[in-house]
């Protein structure tokens, strides 16, 4: 069992930045892959950065540039680094953990993202 915890939400302005932050409990960390995603009302929900357990990384075409994801085994944490918001990026952020060798995946409540224009 994996518990995961988005945090880092709020509102801000176009061009402006934040950063999320997905802490996973209860596996070994190390062990843990990492995607973030997001969902507007109305839209499916859609990939916006993955990292392994391994250190691969992948990024949504919308994000790409904009977006740093990276990770912190000592804090269990990763990290979505979001810069150049734009308004279209608005949505509630989920995390999403999978343990290696496991099918098993473990979804966040997520973080609102809101970014005015």
């Amino acid at each position: 069992q994996v518990h995961v915890v988005e945090s880092g939400g709020g509102l801000v302005q176009a061009g402006g930045s934040l950063r999320l932050s997905c802490a996973a409990s209860g596996s070994t960390f190390s062990d843990i892959s990492i995607g973030w995603y997001r969902q507007a009302p109305g839209k499916q929900r859609e990939l916006v950065a993955v990292i392994s357990s391994g250190g691969t990384i992948e990024y949504g075409d919308s994000v790409k540039g904009r977006f740093t994801i990276s990770r912190d085994n000592a804090k269990m944490t990763v990290y979505l680094q979001m810069n150049s918001l734009k308004p279209e990026d608005t949505a509630r952020y989920y995390c999403k953990a999978k343990r290696r060798f496991y099918a098993t995946t473990y979804w966040g409540q997520g973080t609102q993202v809101t970014v005015s224009s």
